[in-house]
């Protein structure tokens, strides 16, 4: 269907001004909320919000490390799912921690914990190609030699 391929690169140009117009739109409300904002909140579903957030990662994590043993082409997503959540994760224990041990303890596993395992998952997205093709074997640590 030739007409359908010559409206293709229009929507994907107005697709992108639509992503890079919600970033413009960002921008004000992120002053605004800067400004608006109480520096203290205290919510009545606080615990929801972390162990909802905290399920959702583990499932990334869980579908991860499965598209990895079946050599998934999800893989790619499962990661990159997976390494953004573990960048927010780390970023929300360190900002709302109350100071003290607690700061330290979320800087520690940051540094630790999820930091490294979101650029060990960045590393995985990235090579997902490999990985399903076989030339990576992480359980061996044999590189077959890369085209």
């Amino acid at each position: 269907m030739p007409g359908d391929s010559a409206g293709r690169p229009r929507l994907v140009r107005w697709v992108g001004i639509f992503f890079i117009a919600c970033f413009v739109g960002l921008i004000p409300w992120t002053v605004y909320l800067w400004l608006t904002l109480p520096v203290r909140e205290v919510s009545p579903h606080y615990n929801l919000a972390w162990t909802g957030f905290d399920v959702l990662l583990a499932v990334v994590l869980l579908a991860t490390g499965g598209c990895v043993i079946t050599r998934s082409g999800y893989l790619t997503a499962a990661a990159t799912s997976a390494a953004t959540l573990l960048v927010v994760d780390a970023w929300f224990d360190i900002s709302t921690s109350p100071g003290g041990s607690d700061f330290f303890w979320a800087l520690v596993m940051a540094g630790v914990a999820e930091l490294p395992l979101a650029a060990a998952c960045s590393w995985l997205a990235y090579h997902t190609e490999h990985l399903c093709q076989g030339e990576i074997d992480l359980f061996l640590a044999h590189t077959k030699r890369l085209r």
